[in-house]
């Protein structure tokens, strides 16, 4: 059995696993607002964010986290399974809070950033 290689699937995994917009998976606006969806992040212990229609304040923030997710990691490699896809991109995430310094944030990373705004500094 050939493998595929999931990082040149023509941006159809991006699309599917990376973008969670409108328009670019199954759910429509409806499926986010259902009960259903609410009971199943309530059970995973996910918090929703949602804004007002036509409001999507945390929507380019997010874009900008994907795409530099994207360029960063994803495009980098190849991924032949779902798992190990899975596996980089929560070390990924986690790489980008605690490691990754950014100049528009004080030259902190994300983690030191959000202490130093509370006054949690360590």
């Amino acid at each position: 059995m050939v493998k595929k290689c999931l990082s040149r699937m023509s941006g159809k995994l991006s699309r599917t696993v990376l973008r969670r917009g409108k328009g670019s998976n199954p759910f429509s606006l409806v499926d986010y607002t259902s009960r259903f969806f609410r009971a199943k992040l309530d059970k995973a212990g996910m918090t929703q964010s949602m804004s007002r229609v036509a409001r999507c304040i945390d929507n380019g923030p997010m874009e900008g986290f994907w795409g530099i997710l994207k360029s960063e990691m994803y495009y980098l490699h190849k991924f032949y399974d779902y798992e190990s896809l899975k596996k980089a991109i929560e070390e990924y995430i986690n790489y980008y809070n605690t490691r990754r310094y950014q100049k528009r944030i004080n030259c902190m990373t994300p983690i030191e950033y959000r202490n130093y705004l509370y006054g949690n500094a360590a």
